[in-house]
């Protein structure tokens, strides 16, 4: 594994729980898209600026164990592959108290567009960040 490029803890919410009282597995991907953007933020204050932002074009989750609630989880990225004008961004989500209960890990590619959709080089406060 890559090194953590950002974590951050996130509050299971109740409203996160599926019929099974445990969480639906959608909201995996919404604790994934919380830390990159904060993650985003850290960088620079205007990471999805006039001029262009990162879309998502793939996106895989190994489902480890379901997430009970209450829970505080950490979501972890780290930086897999740099190219040109996309990112592969690896992502945990570990149990906070206990870094040994892995309950999902993966990856996302992200692409930069401009506004009109073409793919535009990866910024550099990114690039920086993931060297």
């Amino acid at each position: 594994m890559s090194r953590v490029v950002f974590e951050t803890l996130l509050e299971v919410r109740w409203r996160d729980l599926d019929a099974f009282n445990h969480v639906n597995n959608a909201s995996y991907l919404g604790y994934i898209e919380e830390a990159r953007v904060r993650w985003f933020k850290s960088l620079s204050q205007d990471w999805a600026g006039e001029t262009a932002a990162p879309i998502m074009a793939a996106v895989m989750v190994n489902y480890r164990r379901p997430i009970n609630w209450p829970e505080t989880v950490r979501a972890e990225l780290f930086a897999e592959r740099i190219g040109g004008k996309s990112l592969t961004l690896g992502h945990r989500i570990l149990a906070a108290h206990d870094e040994s209960t892995l309950y999902c890990d993966g990856h996302t590619v992200l692409v930069w567009v401009d506004r009109g959709g073409q793919s535009v080089p990866l910024p550099d406060a990114v690039r920086a960040a993931c060297a």
